[in-house]
């Protein structure tokens, strides 16, 4: 309407205001509307609506409420004009338009319905104000306080947000961790197949040992290639007839032959100990 108040020569006839109106209608019921009106020119070759009066009353009967005071009564009953998380000047707007079209006049009713659409901390905030409290009947007294206090909640909420910014947290020293505890355990014992085996013996030196220089030394009083055992010549030690006479053999052959014995005896024994059966098997 306000368009074409201020441009009333682009439009010649009631059609033109129409369809140029109608180029609006988009979305929603709108569209559909306007979808529905140049259908029935399309089937009727004659466009529904002649006049502009026409057009605003079918308008009206289609997107006004059929009682827009009862409308707004039934709202301010309920809950759902309430403040919830607009500001107090949005939600002071829409009161406003509500309590016009709802017809109320009465203060303290109105008093009653915007003190019970606000949030709670502002109402609390009004209700318990020690000085200046508004009077239930003050109506322009309540909307004052409720934005009062709504300005107030923006600045402090702002002067937070800038002070949060300007403190400057001090950086605290990075400490090393300490190394945690832990236990020394002794690596475990080796199964008796992978024991390492024992270092041969080092070698002799070559001035040899004061036993060995003596058994070199009767060695070499015995004739070449004589029996180290009896001392014939006419054989050597592994063919001596006397290999088990006892009375023939010296102090340090008698020894080296009970070594040989229990060397020999120990030999068997393990060997007949690893040839054994384990329990348990056939």
């Amino acid at each position: 309407m306000l368009y074409l108040c201020l441009a009333p020569e682009q439009f010649t006839c009631d059609k033109e205001k129409i369809f140029w109106t109608l180029a609006f209608f988009k979305d929603g019921r709108a569209a559909k509307w306007s979808e529905n009106l140049f259908r029935q020119e399309a089937d009727t070759s004659i466009f529904p609506i002649q006049s502009w009066t026409d057009f605003e009353q079918q308008f009206q009967s289609q997107f006004f409420p059929v009682n827009a005071e009862a409308d707004a009564i039934n709202t301010l009953e309920g809950s759902s004009y309430y403040q919830g998380n607009r500001m107090v000047d949005d939600y002071l707007d829409s009161f406003l338009i509500l309590a016009s079209d709802a017809g109320y006049t009465d203060p303290r009713t109105l008093v009653v319905k915007f003190c019970r659409g606000l949030k709670l901390n502002v109402q609390s905030q009004i209700a318990t104000m020690p000085f200046g409290r508004p009077a239930d009947t003050d109506l322009e007294a309540w909307y004052a306080a409720a934005r009062r206090i709504d300005q107030a909640r923006l600045e402090n909420k702002a002067f937070q947000s800038m002070l949060q910014s300007t403190i400057v947290t001090p950086a605290c020293p990075t400490l090393a961790r300490p190394t945690p505890f832990s236990v020394l355990r002794s690596p475990p014992a080796a199964p008796p197949s992978v024991l390492p085996r024992p270092p041969p013996p080092p070698p002799a030196p070559s001035g040899g040992v004061p036993m060995d220089v003596d058994a070199v030394q009767k060695t070499r009083s015995l004739p070449p290639q004589g029996c180290y055992r009896c001392g014939e010549a006419n054989h050597l030690v592994k063919d001596c007839p006397h290999h088990l006479d006892i009375q023939r053999l010296t102090t340090e052959q008698r020894e080296e032959l009970i070594e040989d014995l229990m060397a020999l005896k120990d030999a068997v024994e393990e060997e007949e100990v690893c040839s054994a059966p384990e329990e348990g098997f056939v």
